[in-house]
């Protein structure tokens, strides 16, 4: 068997974070097993579709490095990978299935279908539409299909149970007395999922279907289809769903699911693959940090755990931060180009980079740790005198002093070691070295957190750094 494994993104406006768990598990099993890895976008329901989500989707995976080897952007020998442009090939074979007896017209209104349900429901039973139509003589149901709004339902077997190996789950069988007559093709001519996901899988000869647990209810009526057509299915596995630490459902209602988000927050995509990684599988080695081809390497489907992974924002930080203190300082910087200030030029950045790679966990917080490198703070007198725990004159009288002592410094001699000896020179009794170092602090960078300030005020340099103390002194008094 030639492994085949896809993902099949709707278009609704994201990229969410749970497409790129299971596009992981497919790049990896196919990246395993020496196969190919497709992306299909699925977009037969209209009313979620939102115009321009393909590139969305197409722009997060390729930031991921989960490349597909066939997609709608890249072609394929299986193309169009778009399923609103194979909309006639659905439709011929859900007739073929109504030509078989294994599918039928159904003209029942809206209003009638509503009405059964509620009446099911009342009487305690599992809403389900109860066959009118399927009782309808061919002949008779294929003339008033050319007059009429219709849908093609599946012909479920009611009889005996449907079940399968599930790669990851094992055996799981359903009661066919409990699967609906699964509405194939819808009056608007669109096909459901159910029957676009079964002819496209045949279709792409998609081997492996790899998908999350949601989907286990409607493997039954997959396989039914895959039976009414007289096709093989494919190795179905599912795997279980990201859960919130407090173990509900991810999702964009109460927590950030968007890939582009991580993007844009600053979280390398190799950080996020690992982490994705680990989320209901273990390295064999119990190792926290690995490679995706380590990942891929190691990767099997039944090594994958059924029990709801927990995704944690706190963990994938501290991965982020463990991937940016190991990166080449120019590949890092590379990285950090988006999230640098402005007007902070390559020499700089690289000069202030050993000064925050070990205090930053996400990219995106070294524009907040060194903006003041290239801003010169606005520091409110309130805020220097809440460090100091002096009156305004005597801690402008204690600054002046400083910056005079610093100012006697010969510009080429304007280094932390030598800036940190004269600074020292002026802790007093009263004034400690925490509160002295932090007045100065406030005064030249406006923040109470900053790298190490003798570094730091080297890299400011002489000129700069007298200026920023002397306009708070001026608001002293």
């Amino acid at each position: 068997m030639t492994v085949r494994t896809r993902i099949a993104p709707s278009p609704t406006g994201i990229a969410h974070i749970g497409t790129a768990y299971i596009g992981l598990l497919n790049f990896a099993f196919a990246r395993a097993n020496g196969g190919k890895f497709i992306l299909r976008i699925e977009d037969t329901d209209r009313e979620r579709y939102v115009p321009g989500a393909e590139k969305i989707i197409f722009d997060a995976m390729h930031w991921l490095g989960l490349d597909y080897d066939e997609g709608p952007d890249v072609g394929g020998p299986y193309a169009p990978y778009v399923q609103s442009k194979r909309l006639a090939l659905y439709r011929q074979h859900a007739e073929e299935l109504v030509e078989k007896g294994n599918a039928y017209y159904c003209f029942c209104s809206q209003a009638r279908l509503t009405e059964m349900r509620e009446r099911q429901t009342k009487e305690g039973k599992i809403p389900m539409y109860d066959g009118t139509c399927r009782k309808l003589k061919p002949a008779i149901a294929k003339e008033r299909e050319k007059l009429e709004p219709h849908v093609i339902r599946l012909k479920v077997i009611r009889e005996g149970k449907t079940q399968w190996d599930d790669a990851i789950r094992g055996t799981i069988a359903f009661e066919n007395s409990s699967i609906d007559d699964q509405v194939l093709v819808k009056s608007d001519g669109y096909p459901t999922y159910h029957l676009a996901v079964v002819v496209d899988d045949h279709r792409m000869d998609i081997s492996h279907v790899i998908r999350g647990e949601e989907w286990i209810s409607s493997t039954p009526k997959h396989l039914m289809l895959y039976g009414a057509f007289g096709w093989k299915p494919p190795v179905f596995a599912h795997t279980p769903l990201l859960r919130n630490p407090d173990r509900s459902k991810l999702s964009k209602r109460r927590n950030p699911v968007s890939i582009l988000w991580y993007q844009e927050q600053g979280y390398l995509p190799q950080a996020l693959l690992n982490y994705l990684s680990l989320m209901g599988w273990a390295h064999p080695q119990e190792l926290d940090k690995f490679s995706r081809e380590d990942f891929i390497a190691n990767f099997s489907l039944d090594k994958v755990k059924t029990t709801a992974p927990i995704f944690d924002l706190e963990k994938l930080r501290w991965l982020n931060g463990a991937y940016i203190r190991e990166m080449d300082d120019s590949d890092l910087l590379t990285e950090l180009s988006p999230f640098t200030p402005k007007g902070m030029t390559p020499t700089l950045a690289r000069r202030v980079l050993p000064l925050v790679r070990e205090r930053i966990r996400l990219l995106s917080e070294f524009n907040d740790q060194t903006e003041f490198f290239v801003t010169r703070p606005e520091v409110p007198k309130e805020e220097v005198l809440s460090q100091s725990k002096h009156t305004g004159a005597e801690t402008k009288q204690k600054l002046q002093a400083f910056t005079g002592g610093l100012g006697k410094i010969k510009s080429e001699d304007f280094k932390a070691k030598r800036l940190e000896e004269t600074g020292r020179s002026f802790v007093e009794k009263d004034w400690s070295p925490t509160r002295l170092f932090m007045t100065v602090r406030i005064a030249v960078t406006g923040k109470t957190a900053t790298p190490p300030l003798f570094d730091t005020i080297e890299i400011l340099g002489k000129k700069e750094t007298l200026e920023r103390l002397r306009d708070v002194q001026n608001q002293l008094r």
